[in-house]
């Protein structure tokens, strides 16, 4: 079921485009991001947990067939909300997930990059997906607690996860947060079929990489597509919860392009991603079915030369 964008357009995921992982899993390039699914400062169960299955429904309805989540996400909350959501999934269902870090009882997220640490993830995702397999697993690098920074090696924990795809526990691997180097080092030890980096119409500092990642075939999935927070962590007044630094997507270009096509400033920003290279995928996050259909319609947006003249002068 689809529905409608400004002039009627038809705003079906599928307008997006598809991209190959792996060669062997085909997926919409309009994904969703399960992250915002948990309470507040994802930690614990949402607030209203019918709203919550239904947003996950209604983006397959809309044709999203790639959905981003982690165990870490409450911690152990969203992937239950996916399964009774959703399970048993539909065929080209494409489930991605990430492991790294962890939460603790102060509602923190240090790294969690050592391999008993990641062979637990990986099985945590399967019992609490109801998975025999994950599709994709990212190795997210995580610097807090003790973790690895952009100029560490990621061996130890990539070998660790390549150990549990030749096993058979995951189909792919990808990785997250990492430098050009740490991703070259991560294909020398198993096949990489994504990166999952933060980039988006203001943040483009990864611009080589995604080039690269192209260049070879590999989805780049851009996560905070909406340029709305980044992965440092606050905790705000009144909050227990650490949350993700909020880093508002405000620029008048923007509200320009928008204004043209009667659109929103956040739907323009996706449509960018979608124009500005065929290999990137993005995965917008939300929590209302109202946003999540505001995010699938960026899909149909149909930015003109004139407007992506004016978007890529935008940089934070």
């Amino acid at each position: 079921m689809a529905t409608t964008f400004g002039d009627g357009t038809d705003v079906h995921a599928g307008a997006a485009g598809e991209f190959s992982l792996g060669g062997d899993l085909t997926i919409r390039r309009m994904g969703y991001g399960a992250m915002q699914l948990a309470g507040p400062g994802v930690w614990g169960p949402p607030r209203d947990r019918e709203t919550a299955l239904a947003v996950v429904r209604r983006a397959l309805e809309l044709g999203v067939n790639h959905i981003d989540t982690s165990d870490y996400y409450g911690p152990h909350v969203v992937n239950g909300i996916i399964k009774d959501a959703i399970h048993p999934y539909q065929d080209d269902l494409v489930i991605v997930t990430k492991v790294g870090a962890r939460r603790t009882p102060e509602k923190d997220w240090p790294a969690a990059l050592k391999p008993a640490e990641l062979v637990q993830a990986v099985h945590d995702n399967l019992d609490h997906l109801g998975l025999d397999r994950i599709d994709v697993v990212n190795l997210r690098i995580v610097e807090e607690g003790g973790g690895l920074g952009p100029n560490d090696s990621i061996e130890e924990p990539f070998t660790a996860l390549a150990e549990l795809r030749e096993q058979g526990l995951i189909r792919h691997l990808g990785v997250s947060n990492v430098t050009a180097a740490q991703f070259a080092e991560a294909r020398t030890i198993a096949p990489v079929v994504c990166v999952q980096n933060e980039y988006n119409v203001v943040q483009r500092d990864d611009e080589e990489l995604l080039r690269l990642c192209a260049a070879e075939g590999i989805a780049f999935m851009s996560f905070f597509p909406l340029g709305t927070y980044t992965l440092r962590h606050e905790k705000p007044a009144g909050q227990d919860a650490k949350v993700p630094l909020a880093t508002p997507l405000d620029n008048r270009a923007l509200d320009v392009v928008a204004e043209r096509h009667g659109a929103s400033a956040y739907q323009i920003a996706l449509a960018w991603l979608l124009h500005r290279s065929p290999n990137l995928v993005c995965i917008p996050g939300t929590s209302s079915v109202a946003h999540l259909e505001q995010n699938i319609a960026a899909a149909a947006v149909r930015l003109t030369a004139e407007d992506l003249a004016e978007l890529d002068t935008l940089q934070a």
